[in-house]
C-alpha cells in the first residue's frame, strides 16, 4: 500500500543498566510493544523492534538507525513490566538519549509508558513529536497515519500530548479504552530473538520462562499504587482466547513456563475454572506463576490454578501490621494472608509475597510484626520494597511536601526513601536484608545467616533502631500534620 511506512518500535528497559535485575536475570521480551507492532502490521506497516532489555546500552539503538531505514520511530515502554512503573532515572535518561538520536536523524518520534504519561514535558522537551498516553493500539496507527499523509496537525487524534506554544503541553481528549481485548492480534513474537532469551534463561535457571497477559489494569484501590495507563478499569480477555495462546505459544516459542503479568490475574474464581477447562483440552498446560491478592484465594479458585498448572502466585502482602494495611487503604487482613498462604501450599503452589517498608506511621512494632508473620506462614519467596510516592497516587499527594530533589530511584535496587519516613534509608535497607535471609533460612535454601546470627541481627538494630529514626519520627503513629496534606 503507498501510505505504508517501515517503523522501528523499541523501548529503554536496558537489563545491563539495573544491577538487581541483571543479578536475578529474570528478562522478559516487551509485551506491550509487541501488541502494538502486531497491530500496526495489520495496517500494512513493515514493523522492525528494538529490543532493548538484553542490548549493552543506547550505542546499539543507535547502530540501527545508522544502519537501516526507517520511516519513524515510536518507543512504546512496556506498560505490562511492573518495574516500568518505577520510572528509575537510568531509564528515563536511556529513553531521552533514543528520542534525541532519532529526531538527530530527522525522523518522527513518539514515546509512551508511564513515566511518559506522568511527565510529557520531558519527552517532548526532547524531541518526541507526540507523547501516546493510555492504550496505544489505536492510537499509534492513526499517529503514523497521519504521519505518512504528511499532516502536520495532530491534534484531531485523540489520546496524544502535544507541544505547543510556549512550551505549554496540548493533550487531545482521551481515547476510550479498548472493551473488546480478544479482537487485538497476538504479540508478534518473530521480532523477538527468542532463541537468544532462551540461552540467558537456560544458563541462568535452567528452564526457559515467556510472558503473557490476560487482563488490563486493576479496580482495587490501594493508595499508593499508580495506575498511569488504566485508572482502575479492569478488562478480561476470554479463557477461551488465552488458552489458545497458550496453544500458540507452545507450537512458535516453546516455553518451560509462562509469567502471567497482570496486576490480577483471574478477578474471580468462575473464570479461573473456566480457563483450566479450557487450558487442558488443547493441551495447553505450561506450568505457570501470576499475581493476585490474598483475598482473591478462595478454595474454589485454588483449586483451578492447580488444574490450570499454576506453580506459584506471588501476593501483595506487604505488611504483617492490620494498621499499615488500613492505612494503605489495602482493603485485606492479616488473618487473609495467612490463609491463602496455607491454601496454596496445601495445593501444591508456591506462595510468594510481596512486602512494602516504611510506609507512613509504620514503627517497630510494625516491622516486626512484618517478621513475624513471615517466620510463621514460610512463602516460598519474597520480594521487599519501600513505600514508592509514584505521580496520580493519594499517596503521592500526602508526602510530595516531605520529598527532596530525588523524585525516582536511579535502579530498582537503590531502596531509597524519597520522602521523609519514620527511618532513613540505612534501617531500611538491613531489614530488608535481613527479611531475605529469613526466607532463605525458612525455605530451607542456602542462608546468608543462619538462625543464631539472625537472631543477634536483629536484636543488636532493635537496640540500634532508634539511631535511624527521622524528624517525623517523633510524630503520633499513621497520623499527618495539616500542612502535609493540603489539597489532598
Amino acid at each position: 500500500m503507498s501510505d505504508s511506512r517501515r517503523l522501528l518500535l523499541a523501548h529503554s528497559f536496558f537489563l545491563v543498566h539495573d544491577g538487581k535485575q541483571t543479578r536475578k536475570m529474570r528478562p522478559y521480551p516487551p509485551l506491550a510493544t509487541l501488541l502494538t507492532a502486531s497491530v500496526l502490521r495489520s495496517r500494512g506497516h513493515e514493523v522492525a523492534l528494538f529490543d532493548a532489555m538484553l542490548a549493552t546500552g543506547v550505542a546499539e539503538f543507535e547502530s540501527r538507525l545508522s544502519t537501516e531505514r526507517f520511516d519513524a520511530v515510536l518507543l512504546i515502554e512496556d506498560s505490562f513490566n511492573f518495574l516500568t512503573k518505577m520510572c528509575t532515572t537510568r531509564m528515563r535518561e536511556a529513553a531521552l538519549s533514543m528520542i534525541r538520536a532519532a529526531k538527530g536523524r530527522g525522523l518522527p518520534v513518539a514515546a509512551s509508558g508511564p513515566d511518559v504519561a506522568d511527565h510529557p514535558d520531558l519527552y517532548l522537551a526532547a524531541g518526541a513529536d507526540a507523547v501516546l498516553l493510555g492504550e496505544t493500539e489505536r492510537t499509534a496507527p492513526e499517529l503514523v497515519a497521519a504521519w505518512a499523509g504528511a499532516s502536520a496537525c495532530l491534534t484531531g487524534i485523540a489520546g496524544l500530548a502535544l507541544l505547543a506554544e510556549g512550551g505549554l503541553v496540548h493533550r487531545t481528549p482521551p481515547r476510550p479504552f479498548l472493551e473488546d481485548l480478544d479482537a487485538l492480534p497476538l504479540p508478534a513474537w518473530d521480532l523477538v530473538d527468542v532463541s537468544r532469551y532462551r540461552a540467558t534463561w537456560l544458563r541462568a535457571h535452567g528452564r526457559f520462562s515467556w510472558n503473557a497477559v490476560t487482563t488490563r489494569g486493576c479496580p482495587y484501590r490501594c493508595n499508593w499504587c499508580a495506575k498511569p495507563l488504566y485508572g482502575t478499569r479492569y478488562a478480561q480477555r476470554s479463557p477461551q482466547a488465552v488458552a489458545e495462546e497458550l496453544s500458540a505459544l507452545k507450537v512458535r516459542v516453546r516455553p518451560d513456563h509462562v509469567w502471567f503479568a497482570d496486576d490480577i490475574f483471574g478477578l474471580t474464581p468462575r473464570w479461573i475454572e473456566s480457563f483450566a477447562k479450557e487450558v487442558v483440552p488443547r493441551d495447553a498446560r505450561i506450568p505457570f506463576t501470576m499475581q493476585s491478592r490474598v483475598d482473591l484465594m478462595t478454595p474454589s479458585a485454588v483449586e483451578a490454578l492447580a488444574e490450570a498448572g499454576c506453580e506459584e502466585v506471588w501476593m501483595g502482602v506487604e505488611s504483617g501490621s492490620q494498621k499499615v494495611l488500613d492505612a494503605m487503604d489495602k482493603g485485606t487482613r492479616v488473618e487473609q494472608v495467612r490463609r491463602a498462604t496455607r491454601l496454596l501450599k496445601q495445593h501444591g503452589i508456591r506462595p510468594s509475597w510481596f512486602l512494602q517498608l516504611g510506609y507512613t506511621g509504620e514503627t517497630w512494632e510494625e516491622i516486626l510484626a512484618t517478621r513475624d508473620l513471615l517466620r510463621a506462614e514460610r512463602p516460598h519467596d519474597i520480594g521487599v520494597s519501600v513505600s514508592y510516592p509514584l505521580p496520580g497516587t493519594a499517596f503521592y499527594d500526602r508526602v510530595r511536601n516531605q520529598m527532596q530533589s530525588q523524585t525516582n530511584w536511579s535502579d530498582t535496587d537503590e531502596l531509597a526513601m524519597l520522602f521523609e519516613g519514620t527511618y532513613t534509608s540505612p534501617l531500611y535497607r538491613t531489614v530488608r536484608d535481613l527479611l531475605h535471609a529469613e526466607a532463605l533460612l525458612l525455605a530451607g535454601q542456602e542462608p546468608t545467616l543462619d538462625a543464631a546470627a539472625l537472631e543477634a541481627a536483629w536484636a543488636d538494630l532493635s537496640r540500634r533502631e532508634a539511631e535511624f529514626r527521622s524528624a517525623r519520627s517523633l510524630l503520633p503513629p499513621f497520623e499527618e500534620p495539616r500542612a502535609a496534606v493540603s489539597g489532598f
